[in-house]
């Protein structure tokens, strides 16, 4: 079967509404049934739910910091009735391309949020992740790419670990602190650490006074020697421009008449 005609019968089976049969026989479930999957489900929510195909990848023994269990599930990993993780690898994918449509089949459009975890385990999978990247964009999936199954254990965990967390707690903190701001930039020299950075504004006081110490001064701050010194005061003065760059040449600059207004002019519009 060609690997695109396999793909749009997928798309077509995914986008296939509920039949009206299929949802009276959904609500006619004797409510004590109903009773029984909601506590099942509220007693697992608290773990990672594990396919039982999942028996044997080397990810799980890396899966630490949150509990895990195997449980009959369509996914290869649950986190609680929102998200969905489907683990493929590179090479799994390379030796049976149809493999990932048949469990998106299976997957249809159940959770909110789906990802599907590839582990890269060849030196050249850019084909693979052409094709991979296309399927995803088309059903609606999260590609995350991890390069060992440790990596791949430590996507798993994330997901559980943030999965009622509001979304301000994984965004970049702005800070505001004008203390914090000059132990940002002092650090950001490669040689000076936070510690040398607190030392500097212990003993000078502002940026201004750190910027006037001449090297010598700053080799005798604790923690610095000649080394660090010559660094640090060489990228604080260092110029902005690059050598060999000249400035622009002011065409208005010194005394100026009409005539060299006019003579600018023709020069920019020409």
């Amino acid at each position: 079967m060609d690997l695109d005609d396999g793909f749009d019968e997928l798309l077509a089976q995914i986008s296939e509404p509920t039949s009206p049969k299929k949802q009276k026989l959904e609500t006619e479930q004797p409510s004590t049934s109903k009773e029984i999957a909601t506590k099942s489900s509220a007693s697992k929510s608290h773990c990672v739910l594990v396919n039982q195909k999942q028996r044997g990848n080397p990810l799980l023994k890396f899966i630490v910091s949150v509990p895990w269990e195997f449980d009959d599930i369509v996914p290869d990993y649950e986190i609680g009735k929102t998200i969905c993780i489907l683990f493929l690898s590179v090479r799994y994918h390379n030796l049976n391309p149809d493999y990932i449509n048949n469990r998106l089949k299976e997957l249809g459009k159940k959770y909110d949020l789906r990802v599907l975890l590839l582990q890269i385990d060849l030196k050249d999978p850019h084909a693979a992740l052409k094709n991979l990247t296309r399927i995803c964009l088309l059903t609606d999936m999260t590609l995350m790419l991890a390069w060992s199954p440790e990596e791949a254990a430590k996507i798993i965990e994330n997901y559980k670990i943030y999965e009622n967390k509001p979304p301000d707690t994984i965004m970049e903190k702005i800070e505001n602190d004008p203390h914090l701001k000059i132990v940002n930039a002092l650090t950001s020299i490669k040689p000076v650490n936070k510690t040398d950075a607190m030392t500097l504004i212990t003993r000078f006081g502002t940026l201004e006074n750190i910027i006037k110490a001449t090297e010598n001064i700053l080799a005798d701050c604790p923690g610095f020697g000649a080394t660090k010194a010559r660094k640090l005061y060489k990228a604080l003065h260092e110029p902005f421009l690059k050598a060999g760059i000249p400035a622009k040449e002011d065409p208005f600059d010194g005394d100026i008449n009409l005539e060299d207004v006019e003579e600018a002019e023709n020069k920019v519009n020409s």
